[in-house]
């Protein structure tokens, strides 16, 4: 039978919008604008129990649905982002986990989960373990439990997205052939200036002494001839008598290396 007049509104469906919270939308803002992608992740089992996994699978399922972060799963390492290792690493398991790292396409991150992915957990000391998942290929971030909740899983691969962006979006300058860095006072002796640095830093402290000695260097390089007119009337002008004990004492060090050279 064909109705011909329109439905009441009370009777059909009107779904409810669904609100995202800040933290979801702050997290898909990230994949948006600054990966602009989905993440998938690959799972990389080096001789666990099976519990990690079992916590893993719950936080990727529909409960606590890591997709809504644009995090998936994958099922081969040449299409993974962020690879998870999990379970201690084994003799028997150490060259698979090694192909699995080569074969995951750069720039990657790798995520050590559970106790035993992180340190060998209660195997650690076994005649056929290596240890954590760091005793073979560099880790980038750790997510340690016996196993860890789908709460600690979420927020863990939240940190790894956050590194992921940042390799991304890394610059490397490599020094070209004729290229060489500039050097700060490269006219003073190497020895002198170490000295120098040494003193003050020991004088003053790490970073004021450091502020100290580039001063008086500084002063240093400016003299052309007189340099004991220069550096006394330098020391002369200081207001403050601490700087003028300390400036007094790489003088005296400045002094001792001229002797000993001259």
């Amino acid at each position: 039978m064909i109705i011909d007049r329109e439905v009441p509104g009370s009777l059909q469906f009107q779904p409810t919008k669904v609100e995202l919270d800040e933290e979801v939308a702050a997290a898909k803002a990230t994949l948006l604008h600054d990966i602009k992608r989905s993440v998938y992740l690959y799972r990389c089992d080096l001789g666990g129990c099976n519990g990690c996994e079992i916590e893993i699978f719950s936080t990727i399922t529909s409960v606590f649905d890591a997709e809504r972060f644009g995090i998936k799963n994958t099922a081969s390492p040449r299409h993974a982002d962020i690879m998870i290792y999990t379970g201690a690493v084994t003799r028997s398991t150490r060259l698979p986990g090694l192909r699995a790292y080569a074969g995951a396409p750069d720039p990657k991150l790798v995520v050590a989960y559970g106790a035993c992915g992180c340190s060998g957990g209660i195997f650690h000391d076994n005649y056929c373990v290596w240890g954590g998942a760091d005793k073979i290929i560099p880790v980038d971030v750790y997510i340690p439990g016996c196993p860890p909740s789908p709460a600690q899983t979420i927020y863990g691969l939240a940190m790894a997205l956050g590194l992921l962006e940042q390799k991304l979006h890394a610059e490397t300058t490599v020094e070209a052939d004729d290229e060489r860095a500039p050097l700060r006072f490269e006219t003073i002796p190497y020895k002198v200036r170490v000295e120098i640095e040494r003193e003050a830093r020991r004088l003053a402290g790490y970073r004021y002494g450091c502020d100290l000695a580039n001063e008086f260097l500084t002063t240093l390089m400016l003299a052309d001839v007189d340099v004991h007119g220069t550096m006394t009337q330098f020391i002369a002008s200081q207001d403050d008598p601490r700087r003028v004990e300390i400036y007094r004492r790489l003088y005296d060090v400045l002094m001792s290396h001229a002797r000993s050279d001259g």
